[in-house]
């Protein structure tokens, strides 16, 4: 299934132009442009920081989805609401992620917006997902973002990374301990990473333990997404007739009992530097030569 979403600040480029935004606000349009000498006159002039247009989008979320770093500092200082909420019930968290911008991230992380907000529908970290923004993904891992957190209609973080086909996402995932059998209606990221025909995400996933015989709410495998013969086809079924080797079935054990907490655990176990880089997904270390 293919993933599309209409960003805020899009459609309000489109209905602005048509006029539609009769309560758009100087300080919104100063704010997605980036004009921010403009900006911070209007606030020294006592413009309103909060003022919602329609949507209930704020001049934050405007700076946000813009990656207008500066405006969104000025904002920030002058008591804009960190965790304002549009009609979607996003937060300027949510557009700053989905746009990439990992300073305007960082600064609303400073003023204290909330990582994990109670929503129905994507969380901030699903939008550095879905837009493939993996600097922006481990920033909110490290944060403390919730990589199990479910989406009604596209279920986990990692989920929509494999749909997108946004390998980066997904490994930066993987390696911080997200569960990659995780499923929605019995579906995985295996299950998209074959819908996608993307054979790098399905060696990454049965590399981190995806599991090639799970079933969908179809009674598919993921095998069965994909054409006879064709290269996806192909590494599926040596996945499915290939035992694992002891190590990778360790490996895939170890990491699993440690979930998200394998990243730190895993470097103070007392084991040779080359199985923790194993366990680590690593590379093994150069060997010296004299």
């Amino acid at each position: 299934m293919e993933m599309t979403r209409t960003r805020p600040s899009l459609f309000g480029e489109i209905a602005h132009g048509l006029g539609f935004w009769t309560d758009r606000s100087a300080v919104h349009e100063a704010a997605a442009q980036g004009r921010a000498l403009q900006l911070q006159q209007l606030i020294e002039g006592g413009a309103a920081v909060n003022h919602v247009a329609i949507d209930s989008i704020t001049p934050l979320h405007e700076a946000c989805i813009q990656g207008q770093t500066q405006c969104v500092r000025l904002l920030l200082e002058a008591g804009a609401q960190v965790d304002a909420r549009n009609i979607d019930g996003s937060t300027p968290l949510c557009d700053a992620c989905a746009a990439g911008s990992v300073e305007c991230v960082k600064l609303l992380l400073e003023y204290r917006a909330t990582v994990n907000p109670p929503l129905f529908t994507f969380s901030p970290l699903h939008e550095a997902c879905m837009g493939g923004n993996s600097d922006c993904v481990q920033l909110m891992i490290d944060h403390g973002a919730f990589m199990e957190a479910h989406d009604c209609h596209y279920g986990t973080p990692l989920h929509v990374s494999c749909a997108m086909q946004h390998y980066d996402c997904a490994k930066v995932l993987l390696k911080a301990g997200a569960n990659v059998n995780a499923a929605k209606l019995h579906e995985t990221a295996l299950h998209h990473a074959a819908k996608t025909k993307s054979v790098g995400l399905i060696d990454l996933l049965v590399e981190f333990g995806g599991n090639v015989y799970a079933r969908d709410n179809m009674n598919k495998k993921a095998i069965q997404y994909t054409s006879v013969g064709s290269t996806t086809y192909l590494c599926l079924e040596f996945y499915e007739s290939t035992p694992l080797s002891l190590q990778q079935i360790s490996r895939v054990a170890v990491r699993g009992s440690l979930g998200r907490r394998a990243r730190e655990v895993v470097s103070k176990l007392n084991l040779p530097n080359r199985i923790i880089r194993f366990l680590s997904y690593m590379p093994p270390p150069d060997i010296e030569i004299e």
